[in-house]
């Protein structure tokens, strides 16, 4: 007898596992809406690089020491002394990046093809709360090497953060600890960042699957008139769906180790808050809102900035629509392409903003608000 029928035996002796294994067998054979392909594979991504993230994240709490006067050093001991804690890390710092992205277009896909409609309002909502924990854990994550441009990015993002009405301040103080960015603000993230986050993510990440498994993918049929996904309709989700996952997966893995060995994630220098670099920006994910936020008064500019998040929480409320199809939806796509193409030019005017540059052999200074001015050369 082999050794898995072995253990199927034992299991089966003090168990009801044919009620597991007759779930199992009906998920792995569901079947799929026709229209199903590569663009539904995002989400499946985005959970193998949270999980990548939770491990990744366990080898570095090894070595990483969340004080002022051992967090630098000790990344810096990671990535040059530690065995492949090189790798870990740029595990770490780039699979943050591509969760975010990967959880970004998963959200596109569902906007566009207009699966968030009833009744699956409430799986969008706990989608977008996914996407506001994913990158607050990349704010937090982003201090915890204590360098100059994570420690003073961080200073510009609690100040933003004080600017809110009302709260503002108690928000500043709740987030640093104190009057400025210090070990204490260092601590609360490092808690946010490795206790807190990680369990609300898995906690909504689990509802959200729940919720998906439970109420089906989402066809481009009109709202109340979806026809039963039939084996003889739908694709199977296992093997058909699956491969296509494996190949996505493949990329992604690729990638990954591509981005590591040729871009690996820089350590910089040390923490000086008596020093001010220039050109103090966030990481990309914030550039849109923060570029924003230059053009307005403050309070105002917070405000403004709050308007998309809340949008898109409201979003399955507002747009009551049947249609789903996005040929059909020419106002709603409008508005989203319009949304993306907004955060694009305000992301590559916050990239080129207070820089300089050379285009076409004449030389370019980016004001505040990435307007250019004629500069002379370097070094003239």
């Amino acid at each position: 007898m082999k050794l898995g029928q072995k253990i199927h035996g034992w299991l089966s002796d003090r168990y009801d596992i044919g009620v597991v294994e007759e779930l199992v067998e009906q998920q792995a054979h569901k079947p799929l809406p026709p229209h199903v392909g590569f663009w539904h594979t995002f989400g499946s991504l985005s959970l193998f690089l949270f999980i990548s993230q939770v491990v990744t994240g366990i080898f570095l709490m090894v070595y990483y020491r969340p004080t002022t006067q051992s967090a630098f050093e000790s990344v810096r001991f990671i990535v040059t002394k530690a065995n492949f804690g090189w790798l870990i890390r740029g595990l770490h710092a780039w699979g943050a990046t591509l969760m975010i992205l990967c959880v970004l277009i998963h959200m596109m896909r569902t906007y566009f093809m207009g699966s968030f409609k009833k009744p699956r309002e409430m799986t969008w909502v706990l989608g977008v709360f996914i996407f506001g924990c994913t990158v607050t854990f990349g704010f937090t994550g982003y201090l915890l090497p204590w360098n100059q441009l994570s420690y003073w990015a961080t200073v510009v993002g609690t100040e933003i953060a004080g600017v809110i009405p009302f709260a503002g301040d108690y928000i500043k103080l709740l987030m640093r600890g104190g009057d400025g960015v210090t070990g204490e603000t260092l601590a609360r993230f490092y808690v946010l960042h490795v206790v807190v986050l990680p369990w609300v993510l898995t906690g909504l990440i689990t509802l959200h699957l729940f919720l998906m498994r439970v109420q089906g993918l989402a066809t481009l049929e009109r709202v109340g008139e979806e026809k039963p996904i039939t084996k003889e309709r739908g694709i199977p989700f296992f093997p058909h769906h699956i491969l296509k996952e494996g190949v996505v997966f493949s990329l992604l893995v690729a990638g990954l180790f591509t981005l590591i060995v040729f871009w690996p994630p820089e350590l910089g220098e040390k923490c000086d808050p008596l020093t001010t670099p220039e050109g103090i920006k966030p990481e990309w994910y914030f550039i849109s809102t923060y570029q924003l936020l230059k053009y307005f008064p403050k309070l105002f500019g917070v405000l403004v900035s709050l308007v998309p998040p809340l949008l898109l929480l409201a979003w399955p409320f507002l747009d009551r629509t049947p249609e789903r199809h996005p040929k059909r939806r020419k106002v709603a796509v409008a508005i989203g392409i319009a949304g993306l193409a907004l955060a694009l030019v305000f992301g590559v005017i916050g990239h080129v903003s207070e820089s300089s540059m050379t285009i076409w052999g004449k030389h370019y200074h980016f004001d505040l608000y990435g307007l250019p001015h004629a500069a002379a050369p370097p070094g003239k």
